[in-house]
This record gives C-alpha cells, sequence and structure tokens, in this order.
C-alpha cells in the first residue's frame, strides 16, 4: 500500500514537472525566429539603465512558452472543465490576455506605451471580481493567518471580494515590477511555486499542486532560454500572467497573506518604487539610484547574475519562513 501512495505522488510530481519543462524547451526554439521574423522585439525605456539598451530588439511575449506548456501538460492529465487545475488555467489566461494586449500595443506603437492605465486596470477588476465570486463561493471567505494556528482563520464575509480585488492587483503588479533583468522573475516564481506544491500535497489540495508543479517545470525550461543573457523576455504577456496565478493558487489554499512572506522579493520590488516616487515627490530627492530596486543594484555594479542568485537565495529562506509560519 504504502508503494502505491509513493507511486501516486511521484507521478503527480514527476509527469507534470517533465512535461512542462519538455514543451518549453521544445517551444522555445520555434517561438524565438518567429517572434524575431515577426519583428516582436521589447523596447528598452531610455531612462532604464544604459547596460540594457543593447537588449533592444529581443524577442517579447515569450509568456506564451511557458502557459502553453503548462497548458498542455495539463490538459494531456486529462482535467474536468471546473476543476481546481482548470480554474487556475483558466486565471492564468485571464492574466495573460491583459499583459498580451500590453505587450502587442506596445509592438504597434513601437514604445512603452501598451494599455492606458484606466483600461489594464478595468480588465483586472473584470477578472478579479470573477475570481473573487469563485473564491466566495467555492472556497469560502475564511484565510489562514501567518504564525497564527491554523485551527484560527480570519473570516472577512462579504469583505472577502473587494479585499481579493485589492489583492490580484497587488498580486499581479508586483510580479510585473519583478521582471526586470534577465531571468529574475522566472527564478523567483520557480521557488514560490515550489513552496506551494509542497503546501498543495500536505493539505490534500493535489490539483493546486500539480498545476504549481507543471508551471514550475515550464518555467525552468523557459529559463534556458531566459537567463542572463536572455534570448526572450516573458513580456506582460508572463509577468501579469505569473502574477495572476500565483494569486489563484494562494486562494485556492486559503493563504493569500502568505505570498507577503514567500514572496517578498515582489514586495521589496514594489515598496521599492513606492518608496522611490513619494521621496522625489515630497522632497525632490531618490533613495535608491533606481527603481524597481534590482536597478539600483545594477547601478552600484551589481551583475544580473549576482542579483537573480540572490533575490533566488532570499526567496528560498523567505520560503522556509513561510513553513515555519504556518
Amino acid at each position: 500500500m504504502g508503494e502505491a501512495i509513493n507511486l501516486l505522488i511521484n507521478s503527480k510530481i514527476l509527469a507534470p514537472l517533465i512535461m512542462g519543462f519538455a514543451f518549453s524547451i521544445v517551444l522555445g526554439p520555434i517561438f524565438i525566429p518567429i517572434l524575431h521574423k515577426l519583428k516582436f522585439g521589447q523596447n528598452i525605456r531610455k531612462e532604464g539603465p544604459k547596460s540594457h539598451q543593447k537588449k533592444s530588439g529581443t524577442p517579447t511575449m515569450g509568456g506564451l512558452i511557458f502557459f502553453i506548456a503548462t497548458a498542455t501538460a495539463i490538459l494531456i492529465m486529462g482535467q474536468k472543465p471546473m476543476s481546481k487545475e482548470m480554474i487556475l488555467l483558466y486565471s492564468f489566461l485571464a492574466f495573460g490576455f491583459i499583459g498580451f494586449l500590453d505587450d502587442i500595443l506596445k509592438i504597434i506603437h513601437k514604445d512603452n506605451l501598451g494599455l492606458r492605465a484606466a483600461q489594464k486596470m478595468i480588465l483586472l477588476v473584470l477578472f478579479s471580481v470573477a475570481l473573487a465570486w469563485y473564491g466566495y463561493t467555492n472556497v469560502g471567505t475564511d484565510i489562514l493567518i501567518p504564525f497564527i494556528n491554523q485551527n484560527f482563520r480570519l473570516n472577512l464575509g462579504i469583505l472577502y471580494i473587494p479585499f481579493i480585488v485589492i489583492y490580484y492587483a497587488a498580486v499581479t503588479n508586483a510580479v510585473n515590477l519583478t521582471d526586470g533583468i534577465d531571468g529574475l522573475a522566472t527564478s523567483v516564481t520557480v521557488i514560490v511555486l515550489t513552496f506551494f506544491a509542497i503546501i498543495g500535497f500536505r493539505t490534500q489540495n493535489v490539483e493546486v499542486a500539480v498545476f504549481a508543479i507543471a508551471l514550475a517545470g515550464a518555467l525552468l525550461g523557459f529559463l534556458k532560454f531566459n537567463a542572463f543573457p536572455a534570448k526572450i523576455f516573458m513580456g506582460d504577456t508572463g509577468s501579469l500572467a505569473l502574477g495572476g496565478v500565483i494569486g489563484t493558487i494562494a486562494l485556492m489554499l486559503k493563504m493569500e497573506l502568505f505570498v507577503i512572506i514567500v514572496g517578498g522579493i515582489y514586495l521589496i520590488e514594489t515598496l521599492s518604487v513606492i518608496i522611490q516616487v513619494t521621496s522625489f515627490k515630497l522632497t525632490g530627492k531618490r533613495v535608491f539610484r533606481m527603481s524597481p530596486i534590482h536597478h539600483h543594484f545594477e547601478q552600484v555594479g551589481w551583475s544580473e547574475v549576482k542579483i537573480v542568485t540572490i533575490f533566488s537565495s532570499i526567496t528560498a529562506i523567505l520560503c522556509i519562513i513561510g513553513f515555519i509560519a504556518l
């Protein structure tokens, strides 16, 4: 009996991981030349680091690679239309669609002006409300509080819906801000997904764990092309999709507040922008040489590889803290 259980667990871990990874590895060499031909290249902000100007023209919208890889792996495993894995896939698609529109408009306009802030916010709120309602009716309005006994949960009642809408806006934008140097958002997110996959298995949320593993595998495959020097960027197509699906994974596990801990790098990146803008508006002075904070470290001489390595290590430590906080 024990061997049968181990075999089942291993198949749930290895199958989605291998499929996600393999599909990304195969799709990369197909997508990169196609995006080159279509001239779907990244436009680099003039106010960004000077070292990034040479990256102009690098294919973007690479999020399509790990989305298709993950979706294929999940669909091959044969999921019902309203299973948790499919809800996660719908969430992945919805927020990725917003990013896709943003990327396409930037390419058409040949600058960094994609969707207007109001347009993007309307779409974010629309999809967030739909997922908030799903959570309200299918998951429950109680959420886990870090470092508090799991038997105690905060029940938000009707306030759950506005809370979730704000939560999605925060998580998607935070992941988007983290995607500023080669491989950073990809590496950090693989570690965060691993944390949630382990929790999924521990709490018998196997469907959530399987999806997290499939996506982690797809991101590991994508990292082959996205690590420094990147041959392709994930674009908003990828970063908004990742932010949305991480938000939904945590929602299904009732661990929305744990994203603050395990996704500490996302939080720090966001806070660095808020602090920088607030300081400049109030005093005319900048706290950081450049924000988000990964650009600050570039300006003081850190290589992109060093930043990714340190930020990923910090994320691993934060995930250990996340386990302690349960």
